[in-house]
Order: structure tokens, then C-alpha cells, then sequence
């Protein structure tokens, strides 16, 4: 069953148009303008993946994203393929598309629900706690939090500039203009930060991620989601990154990331907000 959240701004990644779709002003990366944005790219597969292949009964369960080449700011195509209809297990393929190339590709597994089995199970004794009061301004406003930093949360990036854990929290924007994102897309969208927040420390972020896995439990219950840091490790210019997604119901997933060493381009928040340059806050 598709679960929506509803959105009383419609901020949006995309604008549906015949042949594809259009990048908005909302999609720039904060590395070029020239550029499409992680969670756009995320959004857009999962939303074509999920509204082509998820069967009633069925959940999604995890998404991969490879980025493998840069999506410029120009007209997108998507093209799906259903891999195996199964009676409890359903895998499709999508690819994201620019000039006739594949920029980008995603899997996606979706599982039929059923009742839980007997038991007690090991779990993550504490999950991670949410800021107090729900976000005021809309999608496009994150807050931040960090170990390093003793205020908790805020609005300002620049406060969490640090080598403490960090978390975010955030509501989503609509993948497609005019329509409101599933539960689905909005994890995509947002569990995309786990680069962001496994990969940013006191000079800002120097890596840029390669791919993405979610793998989630539940759908997210809510508006509004965050994501916090599980681990980072890097070598050699590469880093890999984990984290848990929670909402205000607690923790519903995870998401990994792969990363390459991108210091000629370095984001560095001190210096002002990339992301408020490039029409994303």
C-alpha cells in the first residue's frame, strides 16, 4: 500500500513534461549548480520503481542507488524493468536517463507483509531522539544537531561544523511538482543525507557519494524524518558511511553510502551555506 505525506508547501525536484522530467531550481547540488542533487536523483528512482512494481500487499524494503555519472540540470527520463514477481518477494530495476545514457541506476526490493515470528530479539537499546517541536517553515528548513555542539539543535549548519556525530531532521519535498511524496520516496530523499551526515567534519565535506542502500522495516510514520550518524570509515579517499532513519515513532531503517574524496571541491559550511546558494534551503 503506497503511504503519502502530506506537504503544505509544494516545493518540488521536478517538473513532470511529456518526454521526462525537468530539474527545478530545488535540484542543484550544492558541488555545481550545474548539477542535480543527491536526493532528487534518489526521489525521482524510487518514485518510478514504486508506483511500476510495488504490489498491494507489498512494502518497500530497500532501494540502491548507484551515481555513477554526474546528472546535469537538463530533461530526465526513467525506464523500469520488473526482475522477479514473486509471491512474497518483488525485484525491479530502474534507470535514470540523460541524451540516450544512463546516468544513474536503482534496484529495489519489495516484500509482502505478514505477522511478526515468535521471540525476543537483540535491537539498538536507544533510538535516536527527535528535536521537541515539529519544523515551522516548511521542507526546505533542516535543523541540525551534533555531539560537538552543546545548544542541540538548531537551524543554523554552520553551529555543527565539528567532529561530532551529527544528525539531521527534515521534512520532504515533493519529488514531482504538484504531487505529494510517498513515504517511500520522502526516506530516499532524505535518507540520502546519511552522506552528509557520516561524511562532514570540522573543514566541511570533502567526499562525494557514489551510491546508496536503504533498507527499511517500516514506512516512515509522519512528516518529518531524521537521520543520525551510525559510523564513518575512510582510507585512501574512500569512505563508507552508515546511519539510522527515525520519526517521531523511532527508528525505521538504515542507509550505507560509498564515497570518494572530493577536496578539490570541498564544502565548507563556515564560509557561508551551499545549500541556501543553491536554492535548496
Amino acid at each position: 500500500m503506497r503511504q503519502e505525506i502530506e506537504l503544505a508547501t509544494p516545493y518540488a525536484f521536478f517538473a513532470a513534461k511529456d518526454d521526462g522530467f525537468e530539474p527545478l531550481p530545488f535540484a542543484a547540488s550544492s558541488w555545481s549548480p550545474k548539477m542535480v542533487n543527491g536526493p532528487a536523483i534518489c526521489g525521482l528512482l524510487a518514485r518510478a520503481l514504486e508506483q511500476q512494481h510495488c504490489a498491494t500487499g507489498f512494502t518497500p524494503a530497500r532501494l540502491t542507488v548507484d551515481l555513477f555519472r554526474p546528472t546535469l540540470r537538463k530533461p530526465v527520463t526513467v525506464v523500469t524493468e520488473l526482475v522477479r514477481d514473486g509471491r512474497r518477494i518483488r525485484v525491479a530495476d530502474a534507470a535514470l536517463m540523460q541524451d540516450g545514457e544512463d546516468v544513474a541506476r536503482a534496484s529495489a526490493v519489495f516484500l509482502k507483509r505478514s505477522a511478526q515470528p515468535p521471540g525476543e530479539l537483540w535491537t539498538r537499546a536507544e533510538s535516536p531522539q527527535p528535536p521537541l517541536v515539529p519544523i515551522a517553515d516548511g521542507p526546505t528548513t533542516p535543523m541540525w544537531n551534533s555531539d560537538g555542539s552543546a545548544d542541540g539543535w538548531s537551524s543554523r549548519i554552520s553551529e555543527h561544523q565539528n567532529n561530532g556525530r551529527k544528525r539531521m531532521w527534515q521534512a520532504p519535498l515533493s519529488v514531482v511538482e504538484g504531487e505529494h511524496p510517498s513515504a517511500f520516496a520522502a526516506a530516499a530523499m532524505i535518507g540520502e543525507s546519511t552522506s552528509l551526515m557520516t561524511n562532514w567534519g570540522t573543514a566541511g565535506i570533502g567526499f562525494i557519494n557514489a551510491d546508496l542502500t536503504l533498507a527499511l522495516a517500516r514506512p516512515v510514520i509522519g512528516l518529518e524524518i531524521g537521520v543520525e550518524a551510525d559510523s564513518h570509515i575512510s582510507a585512501d579517499g574512500i569512505a563508507v558511511g552508515s546511519a539510522t532513519l527515525f520519526d517521531r515513532s523511532g527508528s525505521f531503517g538504515t542507509c550505507v553510502v560509498t564515497a570518494l574524496s572530493n577536496a578539490d571541491r570541498q564544502v565548507d559550511f563556515a564560509n557561508g551555506d551551499p545549500l541556501r546558494r543553491a536554492g535548496i534551503r
